[in-house]
């Protein structure tokens, strides 16, 4: 659903574009040759990029953490690019018809229902979840389709080079092994209770850790298609009318082995015939005409799949009969079918918990939208959430303190927010008597408000003194543990025997063999394995894990270097990842040209003002 595509990812952010910030026209953000990207429309891309990524991270990302991840410089160049690539497509007169870019959205396969078919409701209910209207979606995929036939065009034919696959394929795949041994508690003998000057000093050093954090106390209401669907019945009529008009794509349609023939008229079609009923092969007759068995055997397929009038002659035809010359679109065609795999007509039965859960869900999207509507005009007109819901007869949700992780005061995490649904962090971007913009969620919408704000403070030591005692005594085991490993490796490096070693303190030899660096071996945490590929064979060195609570203390054994087998998955796949990269850069490279060449200029005031720079 991404409106750029793929190949245009954030490498373009690497090409700067500091200097080309220029000020101009206070409604322009950016100038490309002819095209301006207007503010309303660079604002419109720079908040669809925000929430596809707080959507993949699972949370809102506030203005300045975006230009923290510089994610305000990397979408503003990404629309340069796009846009200068539209100026080329423009000059070279590239173009896309209505009707390709009609299939291209129809067999999205985002866009299919239970039957496997386009489906129009699905289709406008997801590009209206993602804020477009369909004429702008088909706009954008057009503009997408001739980017492609540009970049296509400038990424083919790269190879990685040789050497490159060779070292890159050594690196992730070398093995390493490795003796260890654990320290933990155990080896870290007796911790005396600390006395209260320490304990008191120890939280006073502290403090900022054991700070209560700001809660909050928010209503919210969600309105979805799931939640909605639960409350429709759908009725046994209903679903049998339903199921009749979707019972041929609900079942499984008759198939059939074909191979064709294809000639230019009538009479050429004939005297193949005859050829192929005396005896010759359809190979045989393809072979003569410069054709292949793919080109000639179309495979197990179904009666639509087929031009109309083949498929009617061709599904009417017995198991190893020739057909007579038939007169369709491309051409005059002679079909054989080799094997009849019967279809499966639909029952009812089976079928009717998933109907009457779609004619559940179609329904819900419009009641959806009817509530949205009427939320927004409650919202609009001053009123609460709380008080919207009750007059529409929805359910708010009241949570009366939370933290910025979701958890209550006493620390146990809230139970009555939907998984997936980060209204929690939206809620600390915002403040009391605010009346947010509902969050999309689930195919439907959630309203929010934040009633009361308790701000962070200090706890004294009586509050906290279990949890400070409990701090105090980690720390001290961590600090001993480090200690006695660097004792043990020093042993080591002076050669000394880790299995000694081990035995000295009450613990065991572990080992582990035959890993990548990428790989997650049983029992052995992931910072030992990066140690380990750190380290040279019959080196010794030491890891804290578990926030220090577990020192590991380690030898590496051996090195295994892994011969290069070029017909692999993981060669090819890696192959696959530079050939990407590559294009990736050459497509970047070309793109930067264009800018240069066609001309480009940004409205540095217009672009804070999008991303929130000028408010700090």
């Amino acid at each position: 659903m991404a409106v750029v595509m793929g190949v245009l990812i954030v490498s373009f952010g690497i090409w700067g574009i500091a200097d080309i910030f220029k000020g101009f026209g206070q409604s322009t953000v950016a100038k490309i040759g002819s095209t301006e990207i207007s503010l309303n429309e660079f604002r419109q891309i720079y908040t669809d990029r925000l929430q596809q990524i707080s959507r993949q991270f699972g949370r809102p990302l506030t203005p300045d953490q975006a230009r923290a991840f510089g994610l305000d410089r990397q979408v503003l160049q990404q629309t340069i690019a796009e846009a200068a690539l539209d100026e080329e497509a423009r000059r070279l007169r590239l173009g896309q018809s209505d009707e390709q870019i009609r299939q291209l959205i129809m067999n999205d396969p985002n866009f299919k229902g239970v039957g496997g078919n386009f489906d129009a409701n699905r289709f406008q209910a997801m590009i209206r979840n993602f804020g477009y209207t369909e004429q702008r979606y088909v706009a954008e995929q057009r503009k997408v389709s001739l980017r492609r036939q540009i970049t296509g065009t400038i990424g083919a034919g790269l190879e990685p080079p040789k050497t490159m696959l060779d070292v890159l394929t050594r690196f992730q795949n070398e093995q390493r092994a490795i003796e260890f041994v654990r320290l933990d508690a155990a080896q870290a003998g007796t911790i005396d209770a600390p006395s209260p000057e320490t304990l008191a000093a120890y939280f006073e050093d502290h403090k900022v850790q054991f700070r209560a954090p700001e809660y909050r106390k928010i209503a919210f209401v969600m309105v979805s298609p799931e939640e909605i669907g639960k409350w429709s019945e759908v009725s046994d009529e209903d679903a049998k009318k339903a199921f009749e008009q979707r019972k041929d794509r609900l079942g499984t349609p008759e198939k059939r082995q074909i191979q064709q023939l294809v000639f230019p008229n009538v009479a050429d079609a004939q005297a193949a015939r005859e050829r192929l009923v005396g005896g010759m092969s359809f190979e045989d007759l393809g072979k003569e005409r410069g054709l292949n068995a793919s080109d000639i055997d179309l495979g197990l397929v179904t009666k639509s799949s087929l031009d109309a009038v083949v498929g009617e002659a061709a599904f009417a035809l017995p198991a190893g009969e020739i057909s007579q010359p038939i007169q369709g679109a491309l051409g005059t065609s002679i079909v054989k079918v080799d094997k009849i795999e019967p279809g499966k007509e639909a029952d009812y039965a089976s079928a009717v918990g998933d109907i009457k859960r779609e004619i559940a869900t179609e329904r819900a999207r419009v009641k959806v939208a009817e509530l949205r509507d009427k939320m927004e005009d409650e919202r609009g007109g001053g009123a609460s959430v709380i008080d919207a819901a009750q007059k529409l007869g929805l359910t708010a949700v009241t949570i009366d303190a939370v933290d910025r992780s979701g958890r209550a005061p006493n620390g146990q995490p809230i139970a009555n927010i939907p998984q997936g649904l980060d209204v929690v962090s939206q809620a600390f971007n915002t403040d009391v008597g605010v009346d947010n913009d509902s969050i999309s969620f689930k195919g439907g919408y959630v309203w929010y408000d934040v009633l009361a704000i308790t701000p962070s403070r200090d706890r004294n030591l009586d509050e906290v003194r279990d949890q400070v005692e409990a701090r105090w005594r980690q720390d001290q085991i961590a600090a001993k543990l480090k200690a006695k490993a660097t004792e043990m490796v020093q042993k080591l490096e002076a050669g000394g025997k880790l299995a000694d070693e081990a035995a000295a303190i009450g613990a065991k030899v572990e080992t582990a063999a035959g890993f990548k660096r990428d790989d997650t071996p049983a029992g052995l945490p992931a910072a030992v394995v990066t140690a380990a590929f750190r380290t040279a064979k019959d080196g010794v060195g030491q890891t804290a894990v578990s926030g220090g609570s577990e020192v590991i203390v380690f030898r590496l054994t051996d090195i295994v270097d892994p011969a290069v087998d070029a017909a692999s998955d993981a060669f090819k796949k890696l192959k696959e990842s530079l050939d990407r990269a590559q294009t990736e850069e050459q497509v970047a490279s070309y793109v930067n040209k264009l800018e240069t060449d066609i001309g480009t200029t940004i409205n540095q005031a217009a672009f804070a003002q999008v991303t929130g720079a000028n408010q700090q």
